[in-house]
């Protein structure tokens, strides 16, 4: 697609609205990613920039979309090493690290990945989420690790967000969690909501909120004398709310380690294992990892796969655990 496109008003679209109009000449992108663009001021009307999506085009006007996002005033690009898995001129798939947010909010504008995204690619990136959100198509949290595609251009990012939204992409994680869930494997289906007494969280409620499913089987459960009980699970996600994983393990009586907004404090044991308290201890936020993620490229039309290791302080604890149990 290029950069910008250019539409003139014929009879039969007179009186139209502008985000029908476009969505209609535009059948790869959807009416809500057409919305997006005109609300982040990348469409005219002859020649004078509009963010109306309700408004309606006359006949012989003459209707420019850009597809690339302009320079920020807002997102400050950041020299931010990125771990990049696989590149192409539609899609980036990127490795995130513990700690790093996805994009600027609340005292974070300078060290999101984001940030180090339009120091890299600059306006080489889809805008359909806003400039300060480019070529972000899905989030993790900060403490969690691993895999995120990024689109380049807004047709990847309008395929990429169907696959979301159709559930058709696929999500792995695998994470660490106190005690033993029961049944051992299983699909967990609630609302989720922001929780009302801490705007920060989310709650599993039974009147409001958003649709989250989580299928989850667990691998392994750590059976070990002097460390409570723990069990590795692999998640699948259908949905992806915010902290879904971390709500769903809470809402079945249990808590991520290292999850300290979610979790609980470890109940020691009179004589709890000193090493497995160190390596506990040096654990960065939640044992949660997004190790696999499979879609269908949105310009090849084929099914492609990605796969990431864990990171130091999730694999050398599970490592330790696995090596008691020999």
């Amino acid at each position: 697609m290029n950069n910008s496109m250019k539409f003139l008003v014929k009879e039969k679209d007179d009186g139209k609205r502008l985000d029908i109009f476009l969505s209609e000449k535009i059948e790869k992108l959807t009416r809500s990613n057409i919305k997006k663009i005109i609300k982040s001021n990348n469409v005219k009307i002859n020649r004078k920039i509009t963010n109306s999506s309700a408004k309606k085009v006359k006949l012989k006007n003459i209707i420019t979309i850009e597809f690339l996002i302009k320079e920020s005033s807002k997102l400050l690009p950041n020299k931010i090493e990125l771990d990049i898995r696989f590149e192409d001129k539609d899609i980036l798939v990127i490795n995130k690290p513990k700690g790093m947010v996805v994009h600027p909010g609340a005292g974070n504008y300078k060290n999101t990945l984001a940030n180090a995204l339009i120091y890299k690619y600059k306006n080489k990136l889809s805008n359909i989420n806003g400039e300060l959100r480019p070529g972000i198509v899905h989030r993790i949290d900060k403490e969690t690790s691993g895999l995120l595609v990024i689109a380049k251009n807004n047709l990847a990012h309008s395929n990429l967000g169907k696959q979301f939204s159709d559930h058709s992409i696929k999500r792995k994680y695998l994470c660490l969690v106190w005690g033993v869930v029961r049944p051992l494997q299983g699909r967990i289906e609630t609302l989720i909501s922001r929780n009302k007494k801490n705007r920060q969280l989310m709650m599993v409620s039974d009147f409001n909120g958003k649709k989250a499913i989580t299928n989850y089987k667990t691998i392994k459960v750590f059976n070990i004398k002097d460390i409570p009980k723990i069990s590795l699970i692999e998640c699948e996600l259908e949905t992806g709310r915010t902290h879904q994983i971390r709500v769903h393990m809470k809402y079945k009586g249990s808590s991520l380690l290292g999850d300290n907004q979610y979790g609980k404090k470890i109940v020691k044991f009179k004589k709890t294992n000193e090493d497995f308290l160190k390596k506990l201890s040096v654990l960065n936020g939640q044992a949660l990892h997004a190790k696999s993620l499979g879609f269908i490229h949105p310009s090849k039309n084929k099914w492609v796969h990605f796969e990431s290791e864990l990171p130091s302080d999730f694999k050398k604890l599970l490592d330790f655990l696995k090596n008691l149990c020999t």
